[in-house]
């Protein structure tokens, strides 16, 4: 393979590395356990293992190892505490950050960098979900506390 393509892909690797932990930022300001450095691997060996199964032709197969090996990684950060469960979202990151390297490794740039900031904005958007969260579940409290408890089924005296 000439020079010049083997650098195409190393610049393609650099790009999923850079939307990889620009993905990880968040995880890694918040202080969970998969930051900036695991999320840029994530999606770095996505690509790696696109670009790979790209010139031996085999696609298809490599893609859905990508995705079986990233859904097991993703596994091993989820856990249970009692009633609670952990680490859902940093899986689903992970799973989110291997296509963003997968669109990277089929040279969708566009794709790749969009699908970056989306992720970003969802993984930053729990204060206002919690928020819209709090709102509602207050209202719902208010409405139950004001119901007439010998209605039934809106059924009333006429």
């Amino acid at each position: 393979m000439p020079v010049d393509d083997q650098l195409a892909i190393v610049g393609r690797l650099a790009l999923a590395a850079l939307l990889g932990a620009f993905i990880g930022l968040e995880r890694e300001l918040r202080g969970y356990p998969a930051g900036v450095r695991t999320i840029a691997l994530v999606a770095l060996g996505s690509a790696l293992f696109t670009e790979i199964s790209r010139l031996m032709g085999v696609e298809d197969r490599i893609a859905a190892g990508i995705v079986t090996g990233i859904g097991f990684l993703g596994a091993g950060v989820i856990f249970r505490e009692g009633y609670t469960v952990r680490g859902i979202t940093t899986a689903a990151t992970i799973w989110s950050a291997a296509a963003v390297g997968m669109a990277v490794g089929r040279e969708l740039y566009l794709v790749a960098g969009l699908g970056s900031v989306i992720v970003f904005l969802l993984l930053e958007a729990r204060d206002p979900v919690r928020r819209m969260d709090d709102f509602v579940r207050g209202r719902l409290r208010k409405l139950v506390a004001h119901e007439d408890p010998n209605e039934k089924d809106g059924e009333g005296d006429d």
